[in-house]
């Protein structure tokens, strides 16, 4: 089960970033896939998961509002990769961003596959 994750980056307070996760078909067609982060020194937490078909969209309290999770337009070349808008980026933002397969409860939970992680920091 194929999951990358790409896009990070250094970007100063207030700027944004997109992140991608090319997913292979198997993933997207069986699995809800989102985005964990872990910050140095802490443990890794679920922001954000897209759920299945009816494309239900979950955050974490720390992300609302500001980081918006979208799978890619019905195209050969984008319909299996989600997405992570990160706009209104602050400096405790910066973390190992993961993609992943999720679930939604109390928390945001990996069910059991991982993507490599990508480098986001926020800095001035």
């Amino acid at each position: 089960l194929q999951l990358q994750a790409s896009g990070g980056g250094l970007v100063q307070p207030g700027g944004s970033l997109r992140l991608s996760c090319a997913a292979s078909e198997f993933a997207m067609a069986y699995y809800a896939i989102g985005w964990f982060r872990q910050a140095p020194g802490k443990e890794r937490e679920g922001i954000s998961c897209i759920l299945g078909s009816a494309r239900s969209t979950h955050y974490a309290d720390s992300v609302k509002g500001r980081f918006t999770i979208s799978r890619g337009k019905n195209t050969s070349r984008d319909k299996n990769t989600v997405y992570l808008q990160m706009n209104s980026l602050k400096p405790e933002d910066t973390a190992v961003y993961y993609c992943a397969t999720c679930g939604v409860g109390d928390i945001i939970y990996n069910t059991g596959y991982w993507g490599q992680g990508t480098l986001v920091t926020v800095s001035s």
